[in-house]
């Protein structure tokens, strides 16, 4: 299926949502360090990441670490000012689709080291700022997930 990637995710619930979306669509979740939470079982319970048990979650300790347990895959960086919309992207099972922190979005050094065509936005109104991260990654995964049949 796909590699949903967390670049330094920071508020509990979000990751917590975002690992129910992953169970419910066989998607894989790569945390990636610093968190700006703990995942002690007492810490992820209160957030309602209590679906860890249905989902693959991994936590590496940087991106390199993430790409090297990813090799292979084709990287999608989804962030507000991506060059193409989200729905444009030829999905293809086994594509690794990176998101950005809530505060801070996906640094410049992240985004460089990805073509421009794999950077991919989710259409907004004009001057809005950005979606809530697991809204986020929730169109995307469905779309892709679109893309494959549903398989």
């Amino acid at each position: 299926m796909f590699h949903v990637v967390l670049h330094e995710p920071e508020i509990p619930p979000n990751t917590g949502n975002i690992i129910r979306l992953c169970a419910n669509t066989g998607a894989a979740l790569h945390l990636v360090r610093p968190l700006g939470f703990t995942l002690d079982k007492r810490s992820l319970r209160r957030a309602g990441l209590d679906y860890d048990d249905l989902a693959t979650v991994s936590v590496h300790a940087d991106l390199d670490a993430c790409r090297a347990a990813l090799d292979g895959a084709r990287w999608f960086a989804i962030e507000t000012g991506g060059t193409r919309a989200h729905s444009e992207a030829a999905f293809r099972a086994g594509d690794a689709l990176l998101f950005g922190s809530e505060r801070t979005g996906l640094p410049a050094a992240v985004l460089g080291s990805l073509p421009a065509g794999r950077h991919l936005s989710l259409p907004m109104r004009p001057g809005n700022r950005s979606l809530n991260l697991a809204n986020a990654v929730a169109v995307v995964v469905y779309e892709a997930w679109r893309q494959c049949g549903y398989a």
